[in-house]
């Protein structure tokens, strides 16, 4: 593997969204990063099991942790390791006797990575709960919707993944490198309920200034503003404009034909945008979307169409960057961000159980006889 995390080892306990985003981020740059799952038998997540994107470039390990031989195996992988994530309810580790005080006292070094929606402590801690949960508690949810709606949940982008997954692999590297300086391994608490609330940053930034409106859908930035906002076309397809300096209000008065239109001259007067707002809607739906791409693409309108997925796929600008790639005969989203000077390699597609256990077990030091014990007794597989 090559990458600027090569020669790093991650231990990460298998789970949904935010731990293994953070797994395949780490694995997408480098990391050699080994997923320890509980045997289970074929049945419905089979089909998403094969074409799961998260768990790509891993070595994946079943290890039966109800026995006494399965839990040895786990903590010896975890000694071997730099870092560890998992993204069970808190004291769920603890209880399998592999919370961060034990393992941490096995290996001084380890950074111990936790990622929950409420976090490891708190009135809400045990709860369960999603993405739409720890983004609707913290403000977030609340600013996304249109005027006079409800508010519109944003997928699970901004908890589990923006919030947490991601949030929780900066904190991995950051204390990586504080003990390749030469600190302790320690604990990083990645709540979705804090990350998300630090994306939204900007919202507390115009709040301050006085500049944000309580009210869902009545600012700039939340579909507010006729010149930021998306708009249904003649065929029914959509675009998304966002022209917010003046400079590029200007062009886009220009495109739309509406450059001396004294109505559109007080570009930030609140109290005018609904009726700029049906303006705009009305000339943007007398073309089709490849007509308005025709106008605005490319220009410094701050334009674009709105793409499906699957059209995503074949736009020029996505195809040139090669925003999307061909993993085992799957299109996915490219690793991100890009390194001049230490690429990683090409993810490696999801595999499946069985395939990396005796190359792992060898990795930590197991003997043959050792290994071929275990895997003729399904404690590991």
């Amino acid at each position: 593997m090559s990458g600027p995390l090569t020669g790093i080892r991650i231990i990460e306990f298998a789970g949904l969204g935010p731990g293994p985003f953070c797994g395949m981020m780490l694995a997408d740059h480098g990391a050699d990063v080994i997923r320890i799952a509980r045997p289970r038998a074929p049945g419905l997540f089979d089909d998403l099991d094969r074409h799961d994107v998260l768990a790509r470039s891993r070595r994946l390990v079943n290890v039966d942790m109800k026995t006494d031989a399965g839990m040895a195996v786990v903590r010896d992988l975890c000694r071997s390791a730099d870092g560890i994530v998992e993204g069970y309810r808190p004291g769920v580790m603890e209880r399998l006797g592999l919370g961060p005080e034990r393992l941490i006292a096995d290996n001084p070094a380890l950074v111990y990575g936790r990622v929950t929606g409420w976090g490891q402590d708190g009135p809400l801690a045990q709860a369960a709960g999603h993405d739409i949960n720890y983004i609707a508690i913290n403000g977030v949810l609340h600013t996304i919707g249109r005027q006079g709606g409800k508010p519109t949940p944003p997928v699970n982008y901004v908890g589990d993944f923006g919030g947490g997954g991601m949030v929780l692999a900066f904190g991995m590297v950051a204390a990586l490198l504080a003990v390749k300086n030469g600190a302790a391994g320690q604990v990083v608490d990645a709540a979705m309920i804090d990350g998300s609330a630090l994306l939204a940053g900007m919202v507390w930034q115009l709040k301050g200034a006085g500049l944000w409106d309580e009210s869902t859908g009545a600012n700039w930035l939340d579909s507010g503003a006729h010149f930021y906002d998306s708009y249904a076309c003649a065929d029914g397809k959509f675009i998304a404009l966002g022209a917010i300096e003046p400079q590029f209000y200007g062009l886009l008065r220009q495109a739309l034909g509406v450059a001396d239109d004294p109505a559109f001259d007080a570009q930030m007067d609140r109290t005018a945008w609904p009726a700029l707002k049906d303006r705009v809607a009305t000339i943007i739906a007398t073309r089709t979307r490849a007509q308005w791409c025709e106008v605005m693409e490319g220009t410094d309108i701050c334009f674009a169409p709105i793409l499906s997925p699957d059209e995503a796929l074949d736009h020029p600008h996505v195809r040139a960057r090669g925003t999307f790639i061909d993993v085992g005969g799957q299109p996915q989203p490219a690793p991100a961000p890009r390194f001049s000077g230490a690429p990683a390699d090409p993810p490696r597609p999801t595999r499946p159980a069985g395939k990396d256990a005796a190359y792992v077990l060898a990795a930590i030091g197991y003997d043959d006889d050792r290994i071929a014990t275990l895997l003729a007794s399904g404690v590991v597989l």
